[in-house]
């Protein structure tokens, strides 16, 4: 019910509105705690705020819509269960509820919005309007249509929906942002620092013997969790596209060298021509102006006669295609380099044109490219039989088909993987070779085995899935994972034996001993480094240390992991920050966050207040019932 406000979301009021609507939940349960879930609501009402009802239905509704929304984003069906485990019911209630705490305030303030806004919001919709720019009565009858919503209906929720945006507007709509807090913010993103350091690299850790089997056995005990082998799913697929029912060996000789010649921009450079053009009032003169040229006078002789400016007297360099009028393109591509056309009935009247350079088309032959014309004739062909082969294939699947068998059928790819985890990887760490490999893994581990999965639709077409096997998620032994745990040991004996080096140098260059004679003890060189910005690796240094070096203040000393196996020591020499230019870009971009980001605060804090004043009672079962879940 939000897609209007939404279209407003480029404004600063329309994102703070959005950031607020979808992040209800946060500011329900949070402020409010449960404590106004278990009050006794109707059956058929869901939640009651003030005087306003929120009702199964609609519940129910923007429910399914959101389902839909996430299944489309993640090409997969989202089940009850996923959804609940989302908080996906919980959100959808209190975005609702969120909406109508606003519609309730601004009806309490007498707020309204005329018929005239409202009208001409929905004809000054981009998504109601046709090619022309205009209002297409027939796009939105379809839209109502695909959104369930009779043309009262949605009228209402746009007045709603805009009265709601005045709202917001008149708490946030022209925030003011306090000096100190953008000198703040311009310092944190603006500040640069340099720092003097020396990096300890893994060998400085010494010699480390082989761990015993006591300090194994114990390092595998405490971190068990770790070496656990994940859950493996044997998976079954099977796609239907485009490509997988092309048949490039049915498309003709000729209809190959048809589409070459629709489609030659694809395969090279056509042809391009650079044309000058004069336009005439009547027929009559364009023809004498031609028996002019043909009795010797020049192009240019006949532009200067008709008042043809040089410039004016270029058309410009074009391929067919690209120009508008075909008549004159026709006769310009007619036409040998230098020559004039006869009088052309163009669009805009009769003219002469002429053609002063030719660059011809530099073009792959068709026999080089027939192969790649075919398949792609053959797949424009089999597009449309996507969904015809689909409901074959759903009442094949209906009949218990088994999945092999009806990829036989229909001459498709069966692609049989024995292990997969969750992240898409085989048992040896490899990626898996599935169609739509994270859709399908995703919902195959949202499945189980013998349970019918409905089709995941793609881009292109469809993918059919089964799990045919599940080994579960297990605890390994140390001796399946011996290495491995050797290895992590001496790493983690290297970092511990790094970290207490770099300490006690960095508490010597905190006691005044000059960083170069800490370096020479431990044969490292000094290193500096200068324009150090947060977050930002430099040179040697990794994000991590810099934002070390950003945590202390300038002429202390400190150190910080830099990567996996070496350690930096270092000391703060400066640190500047450039004044800040109110005019510039970079204040405006500082400035448009630090507002939204008040408007944020400004419209949680009312909505806060303004549902605690009204009162907002839900029913859990009923809206336990508008959302599938258990009774």
């Amino acid at each position: 019910m939000l897609r209007n406000m939404r279209k407003a979301g480029q404004t600063l009021v329309g994102k703070v509105i959005a950031t607020i609507f979808f992040g209800a939940i946060i500011v329900s349960f949070a402020i409010w705690g449960i404590g106004d879930i278990f009050r006794a609501t109707p059956a058929s009402t869901v939640a009651e705020v003030g005087s306003t009802t929120i009702t199964v239905e609609q519940v129910r509704s923007a429910y399914t819509n959101e389902l839909q929304r996430l299944g489309r984003q993640f090409r997969t069906v989202i089940s009850p269960e996923q959804a609940r485990a989302f908080g996906l019911d919980q959100q959808v209630v209190n975005n609702l509820v969120t909406e109508a705490v606003m519609t309730e305030q601004a009806k309490q303030m007498g707020l309204s919005v005329s018929d005239e806004l409202v009208a001409r919001s929905i004809t000054d919709n981009p998504a109601f309007k046709g090619a022309d720019g205009q209002f297409n009565r027939a796009l939105f009858d379809q839209a109502l249509r695909n959104a369930s919503l009779s043309e009262a209906g949605f009228v209402q929720e746009q007045r709603a929906a805009m009265t709601r945006l005045h709202l917001a507007e008149a708490l946030a709509g022209d925030v003011t942002v306090p000096a100190a807090a953008r000198d703040a913010l311009h310092r944190y993103s603006s500040e640069r620092r340099a720092a003097a350091y020396i990096l300890l690299p893994a060998a400085a850790a010494g010699d480390i013997p082989a761990a015993t089997n006591e300090q194994l056995q114990s390092f595998f005990d405490e971190r068990k969790s770790t070496f656990r082998a994940p859950e493996y799913r044997a998976v079954t697929a099977m796609a239907l596209d485009a490509a997988a029912l092309a048949k490039p060996d049915t498309v003709s000789e000729a209809d190959a060298r048809q589409a070459y010649e629709q489609q030659k921009a694809r395969f090279g450079t056509p042809e391009r021509r650079t044309i000058q053009q004069i336009t005439f009032p009547s027929p009559a003169e364009a023809e004498a102006a031609a028996a002019k040229i043909r009795d010797g006078a020049t192009f240019e002789a006949v532009a200067t006669e008709r008042n043809v400016s040089p410039q004016d007297l270029e058309l410009g360099t074009f391929t067919k295609a690209e120009m508008l009028d075909q008549a004159v393109a026709d006769a310009a591509f007619g036409l040998q380099q230098g020559t004039v056309s006869a009088p052309v009935a163009g669009r805009f009247g009769p003219v002469l044109v002429r053609v002063t350079q030719i660059q011809p088309e530099a073009v792959r032959p068709f026999e080089e490219v027939a192969a790649e014309i075919r398949q792609s004739v053959a797949q424009e062909r089999a597009q449309g039989q996507i969904e015809k082969i689909h409901d074959e294939i759903e009442d094949l699947r209906a009949g218990a088909k088994p999945l092999a068998d009806i990829a036989k059928e229909k001459g498709l790819a069966l692609v049989q993987v024995p292990a997969v985890d969750a992240s898409g990887l085989d048992k040896a760490g490899n990626a898996v070779n599935l169609p739509e490999k994270d859709a399908v893994v995703k919902a195959a581990f949202a499945s189980d085995i013998g349970v019918d999965n409905e089709a995941l639709r793609t881009a292109t077409g469809y993918v059919w899935y089964d799990v045919t096997g599940i080994e579960a998620s297990r605890e390994k032994s140390l001796d399946e994972v011996r290495d491995q745990v050797a290895a992590q040991w001496r790493e983690d004996q290297v970092a511990q034996r790094l970290s207490e080096k770099a300490r006690q140098l960095t508490e010597r260059l905190e006691k005044g001993e000059a960083i170069e004679a800490v370096a020479q003890e431990v044969g490292a060189p000094v290193r500096t480094a200068a324009d150090l910005a947060r977050n930002a690796a430099k040179e040697d240094l990794t994000a991590e240390a810099v934002n070390r070096i950003f945590a202390l203040p300038v002429g202390k000393a400190g150190h910080a992991a830099n990567g996996a196996d070496a350690r930096a020591v270092f000391k703060v020499t400066s640190a500047t920050v450039p004044p800040l230019m109110t005019t510039t870009q970079e204040a405006q971009a500082i400035d448009n966050r630090l507002k939204t980001g008040f408007g944020d605060d400004l419209i949680n804090q009312y909505i806060a207040q303004v549902r605690q004043d009204l009162g907002v009672t839900v029913n859990q079962q009923a809206l336990r019932q508008a959302t599938g879940g258990e009774l």
